[in-house]
């Protein structure tokens, strides 16, 4: 008699449980039966609503599928190759400038790449002094091969970001080779984020200029395959920006020590 008295409440306690769990409060995986069944618990499979929360939407948001387009299939659009050649060499010369002005020892290489202003046009260094080491502590440049560029030289490398104080003797120009102090390594690592800043600025205006590229191209093709181009080059700007940050950091430590 029992069994019978349940079997027929049991549809009117699963319609119980239904309304319970159909509010959009509600999310939990098992309810506690009412006072007819104190020791059972019941869980309602289909019936249970579950909801992404803030933090997992942001995790999937930034996990967002990639983009990898056929670059021959987009040319008569614009050339990714191309896009991708111009991003590179933004990351290529903030390397390249690392390598030439942030070198905590000054050696004669050092000094190659320092841009000289004379009323002929601008020249580098090397190509009006021969540049040697006379000893670990200074620095000589021969410029008996164009004397009339010895002032300018002589201010070139005072205005770098080197921390020289050259010295004037006739036609040789002597460079003691600066102390490494702390001071001098921070400032360098202050030089290296302006140079990241810049390439960052560099590959903005490479990204922007091919996005305005293409859209003066889309005549003739859907929005969807404009909209790929488009997620493919912002794809490849941000492949770049994140290498920017990796030399930045590496170069930042090497300086601080």
């Amino acid at each position: 008699m029992a069994l019978n008295h349940l079997s027929l409440l049991r549809p009117l306690l699963c319609q119980s449980l239904v309304r319970q769990v159909r509010s959009p409060l509600v999310a939990t995986s098992r309810v506690r039966a009412p006072l007819l069944c104190p020791n059972t618990t019941c869980y309602p499979a289909a019936c249970t609503r579950l909801y992404a929360t803030k933090k997992a939407k942001a995790k999937a948001k930034g996990q967002s599928a990639k983009v990898n387009i056929n670059s021959a299939l987009v040319e008569d659009i614009i050339s990714l190759d191309e896009v991708k050649g111009d991003m590179t060499a933004v990351l290529n010369a903030l390397k390249d400038d690392f390598t030439r002005n942030l070198s905590i020892r000054t050696s004669p290489g050092a000094l190659d790449h320092i841009v000289v202003t004379t009323p002929d046009g601008k020249f580098p260094l090397n190509q009006l002094g021969q540049v040697s080491m006379k000893s670990p502590q200074l620095i000589m440049v021969n410029m008996s091969s164009f004397p009339e560029a010895t002032a300018a030289a002589t201010r070139a490398l005072r205005e770098s970001s080197m921390n020289l104080n050259p010295e004037v003797d006739g036609t040789i120009i002597k460079v003691p080779v600066p102390k490494v102090t702390r001071e001098h390594r921070e400032n360098l690592a202050k030089l290296a984020k302006q140079f990241g800043n810049k390439a960052k600025d560099s590959l903005r205006k490479v990204r922007s200029n091919a996005v305005t590229q293409v859209k003066k191209t889309k005549e003739g093709h859907s929005e969807d395959t404009i909209r790929l181009v488009e997620k493919q080059i912002q794809q490849m700007a941000d492949n770049i920006a994140v290498d920017i940050d990796k030399q930045l950091a590496a170069k930042t430590k090497e300086l601080l020590g």
